[in-house]
């Protein structure tokens, strides 16, 4: 079997007695394991003068490799390009875009600085497996050096319309970057679709059939891999964290009050604050809901050095203060907002207790946490789905109750569809969208990725 060399921004190196960072990193070191080969990219470490040759860990028969980087380019590459640029024009938000030329520097010279230490530790047949937009130029570097194994890159988020992209000053050189990969991968049609548009649009592309492109002497191939979870894995951790004193706990302190729920990292791309408008007007117009529903919203902090994430923050703790101090009873308090991570198996529990689950993001190139909240559902008796039609996971999930993120009145209506679904349709609803998710689920994901890359070795 040929080796597989998997490269992304943050490397998750397994320690014992801990759980892996989420479901990817697991997906992830279970093909490695399954192949043998290696994790290349950044420690998650900043250093005054970090070194150019990378650590290295085995664990079984994984190599683990890392970088550290310095401040000035933890602070330009990742801060600034990657997030400052790229995330919020690929989420459709160019008003949050923040253009620096040191910026755009930065993010050439860290992807040459992973492609010049990841060159020597290479054998020459493995498939290197790319992810994410943080590497985008990754694999014209590594064909610069001489590398001719099949490269494959998958881009989590999602890939903007050609309109948007090149409001990019640099956009051209990114498309150009691309064409260096044999297969570029994608969340969803929409996805591939405004990648070819994008490249026909500026290099007058030729287009074979659905997923073969021939741009400027290279010729590459695109396919759709919706990102799963791993569903019987996700059932059991619910099933076991509902047993357990906190849930046991929490449900007895809930009593027959309806929870809805969200769960999300503190981003503008997740339509929080429209959410909380939502909630606010649920209670305003559906006055039997008050004392009755309870709204948690997680959301886990999330590059605080950036201005607009605590600025975003604050603007929800004012929110929840608002909508408590207006609604709130001696013995029910409406909007519980916790700015905290928490264990997954917390989250699970969580969601199995919850009726609604609220997933309402302007923008997410897929959205696992939906996913997440229909597996922890009890089949007998599940809770409904509330979630953004411009999510990725809409595509699949037709069993939610699809919604415009940016109307409130929208979330509101769905939300009292939910609370008041009968039972037998709550069922309905369920198993489709299970059925999907076990169909889709996070090991066909990448198996089909791996298979599709190891084809262009012929």
């Amino acid at each position: 079997m040929t080796r597989l060399v998997v490269v992304s921004n943050r490397v998750s190196i397994p320690e014992e007695g801990k759980p892996q960072a989420g479901g990817l990193a697991v997906a992830i070191t279970g093909a490695l394991s399954e192949h043998g080969g290696l994790w290349f990219g950044w420690d998650g470490r900043v250093k005054q003068v970090p070194s150019n040759r990378p650590s290295v860990v085995t664990r079984d028969n994984i190599d683990y490799a890392t970088l550290s980087l310095s401040k000035e380019d933890y602070d330009n590459y990742y801060l600034g390009f990657a997030n400052e640029v790229l995330w919020p024009v690929f989420h459709f938000n160019l008003g949050a875009m923040d253009f620096q030329l040191d910026h755009v520097k930065a993010y050439s010279r860290v992807n040459a600085r992973f492609a010049e230490a990841l060159v020597t530790l290479v054998q020459g047949d493995e498939l290197i497996w790319v992810h994410d937009y943080h590497l985008l130029p990754l694999g014209k570097e590594l064909r610069e050096r001489g590398i001719r194994q099949p490269l494959g890159f998958f881009l989590h988020i999602p890939f903007p319309s050609f309109d948007l992209l090149r409001a990019l000053p640099c956009y051209r050189e990114l498309l150009e970057d691309l064409l260096h990969y044999d297969l570029v991968g994608f969340q969803t049609e929409n996805d591939r679709h405004a990648f070819h548009e994008a490249l026909v649009e500026t290099f007058d592309a030729t287009l074979e059939g659905d997923n073969v492109i021939d741009c400027l002497g290279h010729r590459l191939r695109t396919g759709v891999y919706p990102v799963g979870i791993d569903v019987d894995e996700a059932i059991a951790e619910a099933e076991h964290a509902i047993t357990q004193a906190p849930a046991c706990q929490f449900q007895a302190d809930l009593g027959k009050r309806d929870l809805i729920i969200g769960a999300d990292r503190l981003d503008y791309s997740k339509g929080l604050v429209q959410r909380f408008n939502a909630i606010e007007t649920l209670l305003t117009h559906f006055k039997h809901r008050r004392q009755r529903t309870i709204f948690m919203q997680i959301a886990s902090p999330s590059r605080s050095a950036i201005p607009e994430y605590d600025e975003l923050r604050r603007q929800l703790e004012g929110m929840a203060g608002h909508i408590n101090g207006t609604y709130a009873d001696i013995d029910w308090l409406p909007v519980h907002y916790l700015n905290q991570t928490y264990a997954h198996a917390d989250l699970m529990g969580l969601f199995r207790a919850a009726r609604v689950g609220l997933v309402t993001p302007l923008r997410d190139g897929m959205n696992l946490v939906c996913k997440e909240f229909v597996a922890a559902q009890d089949p007998d008796d599940p809770g409904v789905l509330v979630l953004s039609d411009l999510a990725g996971a809409a595509r699949e999930l037709s069993g939610a109750l699809l919604v415009n993120p940016y109307d409130v009145h929208d979330i509101t209506s769905a939300i009292e569809r939910a609370l008041n679904m009968p039972r037998d349709e709550r069922r309905q609803r369920y198993r489709e969208m299970i059925d999907v998710l076990r169909r889709n689920s996070l090991l066909t994901w990448r198996q089909r990725f791996i298979d599709d890359l190891a084809q262009q070795a012929g």
